[in-house]
């Protein structure tokens, strides 16, 4: 999964650039489990779902909603959003049904059950109603004849012990839309509007989300990969096609930087662009499947940072198959979805994965060194928000608990970083030649999509066949709890890091904003945590966490803020502001000339005296 902060600057209206192992199975045969799903009657806004097991030998059968998906380390409970389950015998008459918890059903007469049916709701409705929303790309949506985003765990439940059963599943549709999906897809049936796709056992069917929409597609071949890339944009602001020629060429040098990694022949985007209207999707990035990506964007976003911010969503995406979709534990290939095990290793599931998102791009000439080595800086910065002392390892297996719920989005910032670190030590002791690319390609060759390896095992297997020096690094850094000294591996490479001033935005620094919005608290408007401040809110006195309750007496929330941003770029320095702030239950008034805000920043470049051994050495590093 890849989460893009977007946050307050897609709100400038565009005008910035913004597992337990498989159980036997009870059922009397193993045919394949039919589910239906009518997506062309809807009513009030529900999805009607159909489900027939086939035969159980036991009294009691369980049903279950996932509770939680790979890719998502978080529990989303999708159970909550189906309403009125049945359980119907032969006779069509109602069986016994106990809700045990969210996403758990108890069928009692289990024998007589023929099939169940319910209602589903879409997540992207209540994304501004709920405090833990289900993240956009993760999510559902149900537009009725105009969109549908079939992420099917949210649609599609099984049965205990039933997991490893083929699926087939139909979908009845409305006239004018069309799927996009790497589902298997079962020869043309006589309705037109009746779809149905196969898949081999129920990891499968939430493997594979549709976007059901209205035709906007393009497909082109990266070396014997054919990928389609299909556009729900309810304005008409973006085709496929005019997005296709930046992801042709991004994709293209993803697959020259993989080499011989090869984990599919297809490989489908589907592009969900939001109105980010209150019953539309608002939480913006992606989430990866074996053969697919989901990715949620605003639509309001200017056509460059639209494509900028596909190239690095997909990019990560993408390169998910290698990790964890190729190189996985047990607790992957066995997820269990509503009792899940986590992993230790979320520093390669996502750091490693993250970090190839950005080393491809120096490496196949998409930016240059100036530019790799802000994002490098930046990811520097941004960790310092987060818990620099957690175990990597403690967090991955905890993910679901606080605190290390809370420090998840550090997996994009330190875990990049762990492997950036990583990476240049391989180079070191091998005189430029491994790297973990290299280490993951070896991976790949004795793991893949079927062979799991066991989770306390993998960093022996890694030191095994690499280097004394690398147990200490992940004693120390990964599995131990010493924050990394990151001036120590760049030194190696022959760089440094330096501290400048700069003129900056008043509420945004280019694409990153000194304010956030929290959705749970009225759409508060608050002073960010964690970052350098400018000198626009440390001489008015303002702190990180600074609750912003009005501006020149205008109270302040999601909306009130908007043209305040809008209007701050036409602002000189002696403008005067006062503003209202609560800072731990405490109203705070300060007031004064907005000035000419700058900020100290750092950035990474080449040392004085760097040796020819370190600059060889950084060659290797970034251009592999």
């Amino acid at each position: 999964m890849m989460i893009r902060k977007l946050g307050i600057i897609m709100l400038v209206v565009g005008m910035l650039y913004g597992c337990s192992a498989a159980k036997s199975i009870p059922a009397a045969d193993k045919t394949p489990i039919s589910a239906i799903l009518d997506i062309d009657n809807i009513v009030d806004d529900k999805v009607m779902v159909e489900i027939d097991p086939g035969a159980f030998a036991q009294e009691t059968v369980s049903f279950y909603i996932p509770k939680t998906v790979p890719g998502t380390y978080s529990s989303d409970n999708y159970g909550k959003y189906i309403e009125g389950l049945k359980a119907l015998d032969y006779d069509g008459k109602e069986l016994v049904v106990s809700k045990a918890d969210d996403n758990t059903w108890n069928i009692s007469n289990g024998k007589n059950l023929d099939k169940v049916t319910y209602w589903v709701n879409d997540t992207y409705d209540s994304e501004n109603e709920i405090d833990e929303a289900v993240f956009s790309p993760a999510g559902t949506n149900i537009l009725k004849g105009e969109n549908f985003m079939l992420n099917l765990h949210g649609f599609v439940g099984y049965f205990d012990g039933l997991k490893e059963v083929p699926y087939e599943l139909s979908v009845k549709k409305p006239t004018g839309l069309e799927s996009t999906t790497s589902l298997t897809k079962k020869t043309e049936t006589d309705d037109p509007n009746i779809e149905v796709f196969l898949a081999s056992r129920y990891f499968d069917v939430i493997d594979n989300p549709i976007l059901y929409s209205r035709p906007n597609t393009e497909s082109f071949k990266i070396n014997d990969i054919t990928v389609t890339l299909s556009v729900y944009s309810p304005n008409g602001t973006y085709t496929a096609s005019g997005l296709r020629e930046r992801m042709e060429k991004m994709m293209a040098a993803q697959k020259t930087f993989l080499g011989d990694v090869d984990g599919t022949k297809e490989y489908n985007i589907l592009l969900y662009l939001s109105e980010m209207g209150d019953t539309d999707a608002n939480g913006f990035g992606a989430l990866e499947h074996h053969t697919s990506t989901v990715v949620v964007l605003p639509e309001v976003m200017q056509k460059e940072a639209l494509e900028q911010a596909m190239v690095d969503v997909v990019s990560h995406e993408f390169f998910h198959i290698v990790t964890p979709l190729n190189v996985h534990s047990e607790e992957i290939q066995y997820f269990d979805f509503n009792d899940p095990k986590m992993s230790q290793h979320l520093w390669m599931y996502e750091g490693t994965t993250e970090y190839f998102a950005n080393l491809f791009q120096i490496q196949q000439g998409l930016i240059d060194e100036t530019e790799f080595y802000e994002r490098i800086i930046g990811k520097i910065n941004n960790a310092k928000s987060y818990d620099d002392a957690m175990s990597f390892t403690v967090m991955s297996q905890n993910i679901l608990e606080e605190p290390y719920k809370a420090n998840y989005a550090n997996v994009y910032e330190k875990g990049a970083l762990i492997n950036m670190a990583l990476d240049i030590l391989l180079r070191e002791k091998s005189n430029g030649e491994k790297g973990v690319l290299w280490m993951m390609k070896e991976l790949s060759k004795k793991y893949g999509n079927n062979t799991p390896f066991k989770d306390e095992n993998l960093i022996e297997e890694i030191v095994a066949m690499t280097y004394p020096e690398v147990r200490e690094f992940f004693e120390t850094h990964v599995i131990g709890d010493t924050p990394i000294d990151y001036a120590h591996y760049l030194a190696k490479v022959g760089l440094e890091t330096t501290t400048s001033e700069k003129q900056t935005g008043y509420f945004l620094d280019g694409e990153v904003p000194f304010i956030d919005v929290d959705q749970s608290n009225d759409n508060a408007v608050f002073v960010r945590k964690g970052i350098e401040l400018s000198t626009f809110y440390k001489e008015l006195g303002l702190q990180g966490g600074d609750v912003i309750k009005s501006i020149n007496d205008t109270p302040i929330n999601l909306e009130a803020i908007r043209p305040i941003i809008g209007q701050s770029f036409g602002w000189t320095p002696d403008t005067e502001i006062k503003m209202t702030v609560d800072r731990d239950g405490e109203e705070i008034a300060v007031e004064g000339k907005v000035g000419s805000p700058t900020l100290m920043v750092d950035e990474i470049v080449t040392a004085e005296g760097s040796s020819t051994e370190q600059s060889a050495l950084r060659e290797a590093w970034l251009k592999g």
